[in-house]
């Protein structure tokens, strides 16, 4: 099999990609994978890191307003039709996936024109621009939540698989346990917050942990937090003026990346998060209890979106971005951490929503296309 994967941007568009390349060579090891991206996105380090050839086209996000930067963009990106076509033309793929993102616009349309079917996949609970924009000339559309599918009406073929990500649930024996806790800086005798705010941080979240350091509210409870590595010299130099040392505060550690974030989630008690897909799917799977702080002024509210899903079945709290403050956030976390039956019941609810097989289902949609 020949897949031309289109991903670009952000994690939460690559990663998914790089997973469903990864299920497709498990299962047809001679399968020839190569993906579409750009110069200027994550994908140029995830995808060679992961072991793709990675192919670059001219392709720009743009908005409504009409401007000489937004018609420049315009133009380079309809110019990245043509390098797309190029590249499906010498490749001869026997599908085109989209995971997302404006890149799927040149790409998919590049595909259509030569005749290759396109699987689209969504990971947020409302659709973006691009797959709605693309619904009508897409074979199949793969949506993370059941209830995306009601949103998404010009395709004719949408199927609920779930986004596949790499985080899983495990199952610690006690000793073990104590060792990830222990490694990580930690205690083992008070509940453990894990907060962070993607691979670039999150000012708003972080500043409201500063409130919490300085008041010393965290008296019950330790924190862990992956502060993003420009976000970690911001609260190393505020926390430093007010003569606290980031590696010497109570309770607490704040670090610019946790690189066995598998282990860190899996012994957490409450997770304090942004609410992006793929960090939904992963409280699911893992039976979280969070706290949840939507990034606002993204496409359709989509963050917002994302955190009703664990918010109305009893597994999340969410607060507004505008609202969160230190005083705000530690009342949460305690209404929670405190209470053992609370976090307990909290987590089931999250399970509930988790999605099994992902992959599987995922390859199973492609199969049918591609025979």
């Amino acid at each position: 099999m020949r897949v031309l994967i289109s991903a670009a941007g952000t994690a939460g568009h690559i990663n998914p990609g790089i997973s469903i390349a990864n299920k497709i060579k498990q299962e047809e090891k001679d399968s020839k994978i190569i993906f579409i991206g750009t110069t200027h996105g994550l994908e140029n380090d995830l995808v060679p890191r992961s072991g793709y050839e990675l192919k670059t086209i001219e392709a720009y996000g743009f908005s409504k307003k009409i401007s000489i930067n937004n018609l420049k963009k315009m133009y380079k990106t309809f110019k990245g039709i043509g390098e797309a076509k190029k590249i499906i033309k010498e490749f001869k793929p026997d599908i085109v996936i989209g995971t997302g993102g404006y890149i799927c616009g040149p790409v998919v349309i590049a595909a259509k024109a030569s005749n290759v079917p396109v699987i689209l996949h969504e990971s947020n609970a409302f659709p973006g621009k691009a797959v709605q924009m693309l619904s009508k000339k897409v074979d199949t559309i793969l949506v993370s939540f059941e209830d995306v599918a009601s949103r998404i009406t010009k395709c004719k073929n949408v199927v609920f698989t779930g986004t596949p990500v790499k985080i899983k649930k495990r199952e610690y024996g006690i000793n073990e346990k104590i060792r990830i806790i222990q490694s990580a800086g930690l205690s083992e005798v008070k509940p453990i917050v894990l907060i962070f705010g993607g691979s670039q941080g999150a000012q708003k979240i972080n500043e409201a942990l500063i409130n919490i350091i300085e008041s010393r509210q965290n008296k019950n409870y330790q924190i862990m937090c992956a502060a993003g590595p420009k976000q970690y010299d911001i609260i190393k130099s505020t926390l430093s003026k007010k003569n606290i040392n980031i590696n010497n505060i109570p309770n607490c550690k704040i670090v610019p990346y946790i690189y066995n974030m598998e282990e860190i989630e899996n012994v957490a008690d409450v997770i304090v998060a942004r609410s992006g897909a793929m960090t939904i799917t992963e409280l699911a799977n893992l039976g979280k209890p969070s706290i949840l702080v939507p990034l606002p002024n993204v496409s359709n509210n989509h963050q917002m979106y994302n955190a009703k899903v664990l918010e109305k079945v009893g597994a999340a709290r969410i607060i507004e971005n505008s609202k969160l403050t230190g005083d705000i956030l530690h009342n949460e976390i305690e209404n929670i951490v405190l209470n053992k039956e609370k976090c307990v019941e909290m987590g089931k609810c999250a399970h509930k929503v988790a999605n099994t097989n992902v992959e599987d289902k995922i390859w199973k949609e492609i199969k049918k296309l591609v025979q």
